[in-house]
């Protein structure tokens, strides 16, 4: 096989990932069926057989989130693995999501410094000078001037994690280290769904009670003393038990909606 990419192919990827990243955002994927979409010109260039192409389409739907201007490298990382499984090198789907799951946490931090940190302060502070002498070029240099920035950003991190994101694979696969590559990246990634879990998962009990005259809270007296966080860590572990039971996401979700509903009814959450 010679499935090769053009680079008209991969910057038709690029532009649907610049102005659909955020679209459909979910709880249960986040960005993933942006990531998917965004994936589809090179899925259907690499992919001729439609199996093929439909599980390459599902590979990418796992979930995904990162700072969408900066973490397009892990797009351009993503089609330089594509296109060399296509053409036949042995790259697993453990190892393209273990990439791409080991890579959006800290490229999220960095992106969101860079641009949210940075950039858009620093183009507020030129700009807001300008508008507050009620001229109207302001608004519009800041518009226009962001704009150019993050677009450069995003199309340079793009190309270039293609570019050299192809590179490192061909490097890899001669060496023989896929799977050594893979294992890292699923351990960086475990790191980074842990703290997804600890940042987002929040759980708390108002229960309190006066132990001779003396108020006891249940949260802050027991739980957080014995670990902070200790809640939401056994509601996690609770859903992961359920998942590996083989009960649906709708249905678990269904059953922490009658949960939050009930506890928060009764003052228990």
């Amino acid at each position: 096989m010679n499935n090769k990419l053009t680079r008209k192919d991969i910057i038709k990827a690029w532009i649907r990932w610049f102005f659909f990243a955020q679209s459909n955002y979910n709880y249960e994927r986040l960005q993933a069926t942006a990531f998917a979409h965004s994936m589809l010109p090179v899925i259907q260039k690499l992919y001729t057989k439609k199996d093929e192409a439909i599980a390459a389409a599902k590979r990418h739907l796992a979930f995904f989130n990162t700072e969408p201007v900066v973490g397009s490298v892990i797009h351009g990382i993503t089609i330089a693995m594509e296109e060399e499984k296509a053409n036949g090198e042995p790259i697993s789907d453990e190892a393209i999501n273990g990439i791409k799951v080991g890579l959006m946490g800290p490229l999220a931090g960095i992106g969101d410094t860079l641009t949210q940190g940075i950039i858009t302060p620093l183009m507020l502070a030129i700009t807001i000078g300008i508008t507050m002498n009620k001229n109207i070029l302001g608004p519009i240099l800041f518009v226009v001037g962001q704009y150019v920035i993050l677009t450069s950003i995003s199309f340079g991190m793009w190309m270039n994690g293609y570019k050299y994101g192809r590179k490192a694979v061909e490097d890899i696969l001669k060496g023989g280290i896929i799977n050594k590559v893979v294992e890292g990246a699923s351990i960086l990634g475990t790191f980074v769904m842990g703290g997804l879990v600890g940042r987002f998962v929040t759980l708390t009990t108002p229960i309190a009670f006066k132990i001779n005259k003396v108020s006891f809270s249940l949260q802050k007296d027991l739980f957080d003393k014995i670990m902070p966080g200790l809640l939401p860590l056994a509601l996690t572990f609770s859903v992961f038990y359920l998942v590996k039971k083989g009960i649906s996401p709708i249905k678990i979700m269904g059953y922490l909606l009658i949960i939050a509903v009930a506890g928060g009814i009764l003052g228990i959450f």
